[in-house]
């Protein structure tokens, strides 16, 4: 019987390759209608049905998304189920991702149907060298499954499958800080508008120091607008959201943006206004910036001159003498005549508020200043700056924070003393942090804490002297006045 069957077998896959090799030296006409009833008597004995993903869409030039995703996808369960893999090195990283290898298949359950993945290959057209990919060789995954289960995979699985790749491809990919080039420089070979090095800054919650409920507070606010995309759509918003960060120098504002940052493992993009020609430029940038990032403008009070556009022009000219004392309008006025920009407080708003602005979702944008009543309200106004967070001098919370950091200590007897001094001093993160940093090997926690002391009580002495020194003007003034 079985050598009967094998017998049986071997003639059927005879006549199977004749009949491909000799198809073609039928008419086009005969042969489209032996294909295709030749199709009927295949698929009326098989009960499977396969759907096939290719590397390349229809455009020769352009790499399918799908396709990555289900690579994505498969390279989880690919590790443990496939015998032969495939191993490619991640850019500027030591580890490497592993895929399943040319001709390899590997099986997968939803919902209790079984399936099978298979990768292949497909040799290019012709032996020619050519530059464009999609004459090379193409890979593609081939889905089968039985015929009875097809709409629950077409419809759902499928579905689940590109989702689930998605979510892991943009888990493991490297986040990158970008910065605006010039839009000289957009054009050209391999020219961007956005230029970018790996993100590493090391900045935490953990080692931010800050009151713990607030940051706690700006946490749970983080982590609900991330998962607010169902919730967005239903208020009929664009799905972002905007922080405004003040406060005077060394304060953390920086150190702030890069915990967001890592805390929701989003890219960040550091928008630099004064090398923006107009609007336009303006919003061009906008649309090359991904979703899943954080949009940042640092010191915008200092970037371009969108605090007065709205006045006047005879409020304007009464202010001109004051401006030119003011060396935060000095220093805009000097940014924009190098820069030659023409961004306007309206091309500005229309960006972050407008139409604009719902191009691509899950984005953050963050104004930062040290001199936030320089701002034109309509900039920073509720649902533009969604949340407002002051950065303000050193506590005695924040100070713990820091000698956990630096010091590796959580409590010392001249905590008593610094805890009275911040009272009264006035002192940035930055400048505790530097007084807390051991500069030798022979520098201990106390030293490092009677050095803070000292900085401390000099602070509150200054303070002082600053209060008597501006009471003695308004005394002044006030006898003025009564003169």
């Amino acid at each position: 019987m079985w050598t009967e069957l094998s017998a049986t077998i071997s003639s059927l896959a005879v006549a199977f390759f004749m009949f491909e090799k000799y198809l073609n030296y039928f008419p086009y006409t005969i042969r489209g209608y032996v294909e295709r009833n030749f199709r009927k008597v295949v698929n009326f004995v098989n009960p499977y049905v396969e759907i096939s993903f290719h590397e390349f869409t229809s455009e020769r030039l352009k790499r399918s998304d799908a396709f990555f995703a289900i690579q994505t996808y498969l390279s989880t369960s690919t590790t443990e189920n496939a015998r032969r893999l495939k191993a490619d090195a991640v850019k500027d990283s030591q580890s490497v991702v592993l895929s399943m290898d040319a001709n390899e298949e590997v099986t997968d359950v939803f919902n209790g149907i079984k399936v099978w993945w298979a990768s292949g290959k497909m040799p290019p057209q012709s032996k020619s060298i050519s530059l464009f990919p999609g004459s090379e060789e193409k890979r593609y995954y081939k889905l089968t499954f039985h015929k009875h289960d097809r709409e629950i995979i077409t419809k759902s699985y499928v579905e689940h499958v590109l989702k689930k790749g998605k979510e892991i491809e943009v888990k493991n990919r490297q986040r990158m800080l970008y910065t605006n080039n010039p839009s000289k420089d957009w054009h050209g070979w391999k020219a961007t508008k956005w230029g970018n090095i790996v993100f590493e800054h090391p900045s935490t919650f953990d080692t931010l120091a800050m009151d713990t409920a607030k940051k706690e507070e700006i946490k749970k606010d983080l982590i609900k607008f991330s998962k607010g995309k169902d919730y967005y759509a239903k208020i009929g918003k664009a799905w972002k959201r905007g922080y405004l960060l003040y406060g005077p120098p060394g304060t953390g504002k920086s150190s702030m943006i890069a915990a967001m940052a890592n805390l929701l493992d989003y890219d960040v993009y550091d928008l630099e206004l004064t090398t923006i020609k107009d609007n336009s430029e303006l919003r061009m940038l906008l649309i090359e910036t991904k979703g899943k990032s954080i949009i940042v403008i640092e010191d915008i009070d200092c970037s371009l001159d969108l605090t007065g556009q709205r006045k006047k022009r005879k409020e304007k000219d009464d202010d001109e003498a004051d401006k030119e004392k003011d060396p935060i309008s000095k220093k805009k006025k000097e940014a924009e005549e190098e820069s030659g920009s023409k961004v306007t407080l309206s091309g500005l708003l229309n960006v972050i508020d407008g139409i604009w602005s719902a191009c691509g979702g899950e984005r953050i944008i963050i104004f930062t200043t040290n001199y936030v009543d320089k701002l034109d309200p309509a900039l920073i106004r509720r649902g533009r700056m969604d949340k407002h967070i002051e950065m303000s001098y050193c506590c005695f919370e924040a100070f713990k924070v820091l000698a956990r950091n630096y010091l590796d200590i959580e409590s010392h007897e001249l905590f008593g003393k610094i805890e009275e001094l911040f009272v009264e001093a006035k002192m940035s993160p930055a400048d505790v942090a530097d007084s807390l940093m051991p500069k030798s090997d022979e520098q201990d926690e106390e030293t490092c804490l009677k050095r803070l002391v000292e900085a401390l009580e000099a602070s509150k002495e200054e303070a002082r002297k600053k209060s008597e020194e501006e009471a003695l003007l308004k005394t002044k003034d006030g006898v003025v006045t009564e003169g």
